[in-house]
């Protein structure tokens, strides 16, 4: 069994971290799949919402299993480790389809970086967010100063990256990084998922689309997904790939 599964229902899809052992810590197999799911889940037309959470530990994520790179070169550890990893977190952050992620328990490094990529979060009372990165002498390289940072704000991100301090749920509801704080975290994930699917899909779609242009999140693939989607619904457009077909010059007329 994979340490991170795709499990659909419906038009509802989970990602479900599990590597409970290690505190479901991320190692490089588990970015792959992951990568793998973004794929899958960016292909179904069928799913509506994703619902993010992790098998039950005493974290959702502890951030990335030390015992993988530990023992890189500085070189590796930059190339390989921080930019993988960067990548695949953007995929996540940048997929068409609204996520939510379910935090049971505590969201520490990479496990933090790994909610903030979601559209919303519900947080368990008992969680807290941490960036203990200093603590074992690196940095948070998977957007947890830049992704994090639009979503925590600066003073609260050097609270976390330079002192050590954890937030509790209650003060991040109270910033905004959790959208409610509920005593069964998962389940209200997937009621507000379940909600999603009485919305326009491609309404969803292009609000997000929009937002995260404004926020600079990939703003030019969102700037020019937009256009493609507008050229695209055109009679022009069906005209121009007609004429191409048949060897012949369009007859565009703003349509």
């Amino acid at each position: 069994m994979s340490d991170v599964q795709l499990i659909l229902s419906g038009p509802i899809a989970e990602v479900r971290l599990d590597n409970p052992a290690k505190l479901n810590a991320f190692t490089v197999k588990m970015l792959l799949s992951l990568e793998d799911c973004c794929a899958d889940l960016e292909r179904d037309s069928d799913i509506r919402a994703v619902v993010v959470t992790a098998a039950p530990s005493r974290a959702f994520c502890s951030g990335a299993d030390i015992s993988e790179w530990g023992e890189l070169s500085p070189g590796e550890f930059a190339r390989h480790w921080v930019r993988d990893g960067h990548r695949i977190f953007d995929r996540l952050a940048r997929l068409s389809k609204p996520t939510i992620a379910a935090i049971e328990a505590h969201a520490f490094g990479g496990g933090l970086e790994f909610a903030a990529t979601c559209d919303i979060r519900v947080m368990a009372p008992k969680a807290t967010l941490a960036l203990p990165e200093a603590g074992v002498g690196i940095v948070p390289g998977w957007s947890g100063t830049q992704r994090l940072l639009r979503l925590l704000g600066e003073p609260v991100v050097k609270e976390m990256a330079l002192f050590g301090r954890r937030i509790t749920a209650e003060r991040a509801h109270a910033l905004g990084f959790a959208a409610e704080v509920s005593q069964d975290a998962r389940t209200t994930a997937f009621e507000i998922a379940e909600k999603l699917t009485t919305t326009s899909p491609r309404a969803v779609e292009v609000a997000k689309y929009m937002i995260h242009a404004a926020v600079d999140e990939d703003r030019g693939a969102m700037i020019e997904a937009l256009g493609a989607g507008m050229a695209g619904a055109t009679a022009d457009r069906d005209e121009g790939v007609t004429a191409f077909r048949e060897k012949r010059k369009p007859n565009f007329t703003g349509a």
